[in-house]
């Protein structure tokens, strides 16, 4: 987790188009500025923090059912509920699965857990468009390669 690049997932660990499932691993830093002020003397991961691993956990299950073709773009968060704190030096386990599809919108549910513990959870809608430039799809393709995306799944045309 790279919080200050807003990189918020480690690895997948489990990716499946078929289910329409995807499970990650990230790793809260021990140290971070956010946590300097969020809280001092009680450092916690932030809500929008866990809200946007999430989000970017369903978003890569959208890239691999859309097959590298399409840009999720999160629009809206229902339903998101904070459970427990997540501290520092945690590993999260995030999962989500697409719960609908279509009209180029999908919905996934999402959750986080530390140690098999729920600490939040949330649905999630996102838009999906042609990805905006070659910059972008370039970079997204940059770090699937780092995150552990199968490979396979990139489309190239």
């Amino acid at each position: 987790m790279r919080l200050e690049y807003f990189q918020m997932i480690d690895r997948i660990t489990d990716l499946d188009v078929g289910q329409r499932t995807i499970a990650v691993e990230a790793q809260v830093p021990l140290t971070s500025t956010i946590f300097e002020g969020h809280f001092p003397g009680y450092p916690l991961m932030p809500g929008v923090l866990l809200t946007e691993a999430m989000a970017q956990t369903s978003g890569w299950l959208l890239i691999a059912l859309l097959k590298f073709e399409r840009m999720p773009f999160l629009a809206s968060v229902k339903e998101a509920k904070m459970r427990d704190f997540v501290t520092p030096g945690e590993l999260l386990t995030i999962d989500a699965s697409v719960v609908h599809d279509g009209s180029g919108f999908a919905v996934t549910e999402a959750k986080v857990r530390v140690d098999g513990k729920l600490k939040c959870n949330a649905t999630l809608t996102f838009r999906h468009t042609p990805f905006p430039n070659a910059d972008l799809r370039g970079h997204m393709e940059a770090m699937a390669k780092i995150i552990g995306f199968p490979q396979q799944a990139i489309a190239h045309g």
